[in-house]
């Protein structure tokens, strides 16, 4: 077995697993070079010590923290400094494989590449992993003014109180639009928390900005139908990205592979007042991500099945036809992002893969 597969393996005990692909294989030669995978498989998903890594290794603690540290560097492994301990972890492919590398951009024809391979391993094999079964790892949140007066709205359920529920806010750019390449979508837009975040500034991956700046950042993806997704748990949100379904991993999950767990729709669910609805089509013509509305006798009509509770929809009705109202049995949201990894994992048949690699 060769170093690549031994290190794809250790990956594939994620939530969103790390299939076997010819795509990936080239993606690990492109992120590691041998003696950094060969290091790698020393590693585990969860942070371990820098001093139990070089045991694990055999080698020399300084020169293992040199390489660890470059691996860090490059967005390809997880550090961090807790009261003075340096530990490192590996990163699942999604969210971190994928997107911290090209969070800077494709700077260089090997990003280039790595992009386009991410994009065919998406397609061969990387979607179906990440998608649920049934669980999906990630939700819809809504826009901020588009459910109806009076419903009541839980804090995991806005968007502008998930920034509140955070400490740090880092921002980047959306891999999937560096990687596809395929609209003129905002590309500054994701965001990230709390200790991932942290990583990704000390690296020079993302930046930091103020709650007012992610606020900022939430209306322009508003403004440019950008879907507001996190990760689908009710405590402190790991991410939001802003989604579009023709680049964005999350979304052409199902707008292209057609998996249909392949994220939760929000707790709503678009309704149309047809009496106050003019029939411009402003609903029907792209803004839309799944294609639910479409005109019938110069009324809006909405496909429920298709409906995702995004609420892009209501922002851009002139006529204010359209709000969003709670679903009669909305998903149900694991409560922490550990229920939500341990309930995936055990559907997925990895539960005992990953707890084997935490008592390693």
């Amino acid at each position: 077995m060769s170093t690549y597969e031994k290190l794809r393996m250790i990956l594939d005990a994620s939530p969103a697993g790390a299939p076997a692909s010819r795509s990936f294989e080239e993606i690990l030669r492109i992120l590691f070079t041998p003696g950094e995978a060969e290091l790698a498989t020393h590693m585990t998903l969860v942070p371990r010590p820098l001093s139990a890594i070089a045991s694990r290794a055999g080698m020399p603690e300084d020169e293992t923290g040199r390489r660890l540290e470059a691996m860090a560097d490059k967005g390809i492994i997880f550090a961090r400094d807790k009261a003075g301990t340096k530990s490192y972890g590996l990163l699942p492919t999604i969210p971190g494989l994928f997107e911290f590398p090209l969070m800077r951009g494709a700077t260089n024809p090997d990003l280039v590449r790595l992009g386009r391979l991410w994009d065919e391993y998406h397609r061969e094999a990387m979607g179906a992993s990440f998608s649920g079964n049934p669980t999906p790892l990630t939700r819809v949140i809504p826009i901020s003014d588009s459910v109806a007066s009076g419903t009541r709205v839980h804090a995991y359920e806005e968007v502008a109180r998930l920034i509140d529920s955070v400490e740090y806010i880092a921002l980047g750019q959306c891999a999937c639009r560096v990687s596809r390449n395929a609209c003129n979508n905002p590309r500054e837009t994701c965001l990230i928390f709390d200790s991932a975040g942290r990583f990704l500034v000390s690296r020079g991956i993302a930046r930091r900005i103020s709650r007012e700046e992610a606020r900022e950042v939430l209306d322009r993806a508003e403004q440019a139908g950008l879907v507001h997704t996190s990760t689908n748990n009710a405590d402190k949100p790991a991410l939001i990205c802003n989604c579009c379904s023709c680049c964005c991993t999350i979304l052409t999950c199902r707008t292209e592979l057609g998996l249909p767990h392949a994220f939760a729709a929000s707790g709503f669910m678009a309704r149309i007042a047809s009496n106050d609805c003019t029939g411009c089509g402003i609903c029907t013509t792209g803004r839309c991500p799944m294609g639910a509305m479409s005109l019938v006798e110069d009324k809006a009509v909405l496909s429920l099945e298709r409906c995702i509770g995004c609420g892009l929809c209501v922002s851009t009705c002139p006529a204010k036809a359209i709000s969003l109202v709670r679903r009669e049995a909305p998903p149900d949201v694991p409560a922490t992002g550990q229920d939500l990894g341990m309930k995936v994992l055990g559907e997925k048949g990895k539960l005992e893969a990953f707890l084997g690699q935490m008592k390693a």
